[in-house]
């Protein structure tokens, strides 16, 4: 009997891969479309404040008066709104990155297991006169994923405290806008 010129393996290695594109791509697009969406409201809501603060604007007479307000009023808001807009988008950048982050971490263990899986067939179907070759090789392999395993951690551990960075940062923007409004 013929051997199948397809092999099983291989068409279910590309259906995941698949899977996890698609996966990629769906959130990637969800990302896009809400950054869209806060980009539309931000625009939105920036319109109005700079026409309701020009109509205010020009019913002063006064020039002091006028860049009295438009430092203690307008100047405040836009910070203000500066600093919401990139809340929202800092939020929706981080739920993205972490879901990315999941299906990588799935596609990783995933193809972990199917090497593990390779390498034990490998090694079981080896000639009896081997075992040392493959007692090295096995120790070997065994190794290197501990390593990956620990590089893997390492950058886990570095994306971590950049978000932690980042929040750092986000908040200590947040503090100067805040202690001017209330002052």
């Amino acid at each position: 009997m013929a051997k199948s010129p397809f092999d099983v393996n291989a068409l279910e290695e590309q259906q995941k891969m698949m899977k996890a594109t698609k996966e990629l791509g769906s959130v990637a697009m969800e990302s896009a479309q809400s950054i869209n969406q806060i980009n539309q409201q931000a625009a939105q809501e920036l319109a109005a404040l700079v026409q309701k603060r020009v109509a205010e604007l020009i019913k002063i007479q006064d020039p002091k008066s006028a860049f009295d307000y438009v430092h203690a009023e307008v100047l405040q808001d836009a910070a203000k709104e500066v600093t919401q807009y990139h809340q929202k988008l800092l939020k929706v950048l981080n739920q993205g990155n972490k879901e990315l982050a999941e299906i990588a971490e799935s596609m990783i263990e995933e193809s972990k297991a199917d090497l593990i899986h390779f390498v034990n067939d490998a090694t079981n179907n080896a000639p009896k006169d081997s075992q040392a070759y493959v007692s090295v090789f096995k120790t070997s392999f065994n190794t290197a994923l501990q390593n990956f395993d620990l590089i893997r951690a390492g950058m886990a551990d570095s994306f971590s405290h950049f978000e932690k960075s980042v929040e750092n940062v986000s908040k200590a923007t947040d503090s100067p806008a805040a202690g001017k409004k209330t002052s």
